[in-house]
């Protein structure tokens, strides 16, 4: 198997279109052609992690955290990120980084979150946004199904849960060729009149060249009229964060103690008890403090995320409770997450989590 088939199934998991801007994800170090001899799944591609997949025989390393993130100008190990890509470039050893594109899937690093506490009821705290297209076409009602089934395949025409959606109007075309057409329905020079169905469909817009390539494929014209326009609706199953309920509240100490647990953090800062019960709790695995206040207006009782600032506690505005649990901590069963879903999906095949622990953070 190579390299590069391995890929499709991680982009199958966390499309890269889901990734962020400011993110480097993907294949970052390495020759997605290769063979592939097995694949260490880690946190974070320190060069510890690069030692380990040498000593177990893996060439591709997946990790959540791009080790490429800013740009670099030299490579000359001087510090911890070259080390490690050094290494690898060495040893011909492949490094893949999911992030958020992990982050903004429905099934990713916050509904993993709200597995590992028991919430239910979940929902995406912060819809990605300018992120919906819709197609709009016509044609002759006996090519009208073709068509439709075709843009479905390729991905359009899905809504929440449900699939093959679309909205569907009879109206009548018209056109003339020139000398250099070859219509279908008429004949050149012709001004001609058909009974046509207008197709509307909706689609995630990383999608749009494989729909229009489904959609000249089926269509019946020569030249296939359509547009194509980008929606203000937020795409409610992507997106950073996630809310959801216990089934029975608890008291806030209790609560933290119970999150303490369940995550394994070694310690938790957090604001001012507010005496009140906890059940609807918002969650955004690593740096979060930009979703205080969507956390508030959601109507959450505690915000559980990583690295606030001292001033940022104060932002909870005597609302709700919010907890500092540690980045490593708040994303800690991801790389689990990622092991599960290729062994799945790539069966007799090595696929490891690492032994080595990434996160660079102690407390006594």
């Amino acid at each position: 198997m190579k390299i590069k088939d391995i890929l499709l199934v991680l982009e199958e998991m966390a499309p890269l279109a889901y990734a962020e801007d400011f993110d480097n994800v993907g294949l970052l170090v390495g020759d997605a052609e290769a063979e592939s001899t097995g694949v260490l799944v880690c946190h974070d591609a320190l060069e510890t992690i690069i030692d380990e997949a040498i000593s177990k025989n893996c060439n591709l390393v997946v990790c959540f955290h791009p080790i490429l993130f800013s740009g670099i100008k030299k490579i000359t190990g001087r510090n911890y990120v070259e080390r490690a890509i050094l290494k690898a470039i060495k040893n011909d050893i492949a490094i893949y980084a999911v992030h958020t594109a992990l982050d903004n899937h429905s099934a990713g690093v916050n509904k993993i979150f709200c597995n590992a506490l028991g919430l239910v009821n979940t929902k995406v705290l912060i819809p990605k946004q300018d992120f919906i297209q819709k197609l709009v076409t016509y044609t002759v009602p006996e090519n009208a199904q073709k068509v439709r089934q075709a843009m479905f395949e390729a991905g359009a025409g899905t809504i929440g849960n449900y699939e093959n959606c679309s909205f569907n109007s009879n109206g009548t075309g018209t056109y003339q060729g020139n000398e250099e057409s070859n219509p279908v329905i008429g004949e050149r020079h012709e001004l001609t009149e058909t009974e046509e169905i207008k197709i509307e469909v909706t689609f995630e817009k990383h999608l749009q060249s494989k729909i229009l390539k489904a959609l000249f494929a089926s269509h019946l014209y020569e030249e296939v009229a359509y547009e194509i326009y980008t929606l203000q609706n937020s795409h409610q199953n992507i997106g950073l964060g996630m809310i959801g309920e216990f089934e029975t509240e608890m008291e806030e100490k209790d609560f933290l103690h119970f999150v303490k647990d369940k995550m394994i953090a070694d310690g938790i800062r957090h604001s001012a008890f507010l005496g009140k019960k906890i059940k609807k709790v918002a969650v955004l695995g690593g740096s979060g403090s930009f979703a205080i206040k969507n956390a508030i207006q959601a109507g959450a009782d505690a915000f559980l995320t990583a690295d606030l600032k001292y001033h940022q506690f104060y932002e909870a505005e005597n609302r709700l409770l919010l907890a500092d649990i540690g980045h490593f901590e708040s994303e800690r069963y991801t790389k689990n997450y990622i092991v599960d879903y290729l062994q799945k999906k790539i069966l007799n095949f090595a696929i490891i989590l690492a032994e080595e622990n990434t996160n660079p953070v102690k407390y006594l």
